[in-house]
C-alpha cells in the first residue's frame, strides 16, 4: 500500500507537502471523480470486508469501486498518511420509504480539523447525494456545491445532512415516473453523532448489509460514478446520466434500459469497472433513491 499507486488511480499530481483544506479538496474530488461507489460485489458472489489491504488491491489495484465502509475507510488511510488526523463516524441514512433515519449506523464518513475547523469528508454516498468536497461541519449553513446545495443541522447531538437540488428533467418519458428518481427538492441523506468509531463498529452491519435479503444492498446492483457534468448510475440494467444545472434550476436525466449481455461492457466503457466474476444485475423494490 503506497501513495503514490493511490494517487495514480485518482489522477492526483498537485502537491501534497502540508495537510491544509486546499489539497483535502482536491483528493476528495478527484476520488469521488475516479472510485465508483458500487456494491457489485455481493451480485458476484464476493464477500465485501474491511481489510484495509484487501480493500486497497481492490479499489486502487483493480478496477473496481466499493461502497461507503470501503471508500471511506481507504480515504482514512490516506489522510493519515498525509499527516491529517481524520477520525471515523457513524452515520444513519434516511430511509425514503418508511420516511425516518435507519435505526443503525450502516455509512461510515470521516471528519477532520484543519487549522481548528471540523470538517466532514465523504467520498462514497454517491447519486446526486455525493459531495464533490469537505463540508465544514457547521450548523445551518448552505454550502453549494455543482450537485446541489448542501446543508448540516445540529439538533441536541445529532447532526443532519441535507441536500437540496434542482428539478430534473427526464428526456424519455416512459422512465418519468421512475421509482429511482426522487423528485423532492429538498431531502434528508443522513445522520450522525460526533462520537468516534472504529472499524469494529461496522463489521456486524457490513455483514448483515450483503447478506440480509431485505437489505437494499441484495436487491439491487449499483454502480455510480460522478463526472465532470453531472453523474451516471447503473442500477439493475437501468443506466442513468445526469447533468447537473443545464438549465437555470434544472438538472437534464438521461435514462435508458439497456440489455443484460452489455451490462459488463457499460460497466467497462462508463465506469471503468471490470470485473472477475459473473455479475447478476439486480433492481428489486428498496428504499434507494437519487
Amino acid at each position: 500500500m503506497n501513495l503514490e499507486e493511490y494517487f495514480k488511480k485518482i489522477g492526483f499530481h498537485g502537491p501534497f507537502d502540508k495537510p491544509d483544506l486546499v489539497t483535502l479538496t482536491m483528493i476528495h474530488k478527484q476520488h469521488v471523480m475516479s472510485i465508483p461507489f458500487e456494491n457489485l460485489s455481493i451480485h458476484c458472489g464476493e464477500k465485501i470486508t474491511m481489510d484495509l489491504e484487501l480493500i486497497f488491491n481492490k479499489l486502487v489495484k483493480s478496477k473496481r469501486g466499493g461502497w461507503c465502509c470501503e471508500n471511506n475507510l481507504l480515504f482514512s488511510w490516506v489522510l493519515k498518511e498525509l499527516g491529517y488526523n481524520p477520525i471515523i463516524l457513524g452515520s444513519r441514512v434516511f430511509n425514503t420509504i418508511k420516511n425516518e433515519f435507519n435505526p443503525t449506523d450502516t455509512h461510515l464518513i470521516n471528519k477532520i480539523y484543519i487549522d481548528g475547523t471540523a470538517y466532514i469528508a465523504d467520498v462514497s454516498y454517491g447519486v446526486s447525494g455525493q459531495i464533490w468536497y469537505p463540508l465544514e461541519l457547521v450548523s445551518g449553513r448552505d454550502q453549494t456545491q455543482p450537485p446541489g446545495v448542501f446543508r448540516l443541522i445540529e439538533e441536541g447531538d445529532i447532526w443532519i445532512l441535507e441536500k437540496t437540488g434542482r428539478k430534473p428533467l427526464v428526456l424519455d418519458e416512459n422512465f418519468s415516473n421512475s421509482s429511482l428518481l426522487n423528485k423532492s427538492q429538498t431531502k434528508r441523506l443522513y445522520c450522525f453523532t460526533l462520537v468516534p468509531k472504529g472499524v469494529d463498529h461496522f463489521l456486524k452491519t457490513t455483514h448483515c448489509l450483503q447478506t440480509d435479503p431485505n437489505s437494499m444492498f441484495t436487491n439491487k446492483s449499483i454502480c455510480s460514478l460522478q463526472t465532470a457534468t453531472g453523474f451516471r448510475v447503473l442500477v439493475g440494467c437501468t443506466l442513468s446520466e445526469f447533468t447537473f444545472n443545464y438549465q437555470e434550476g434544472v438538472d437534464i436525466v438521461d435514462m435508458k434500459d439497456i440489455p443484460e449481455d452489455k451490462v459488463e461492457d457499460v460497466l467497462k466503457e462508463k465506469f471503468n469497472v471490470v470485473l472477475v466474476n459473473k455479475l447478476v444485475p439486480l433492481n428489486n423494490k428498496a428504499a434507494y433513491t437519487f
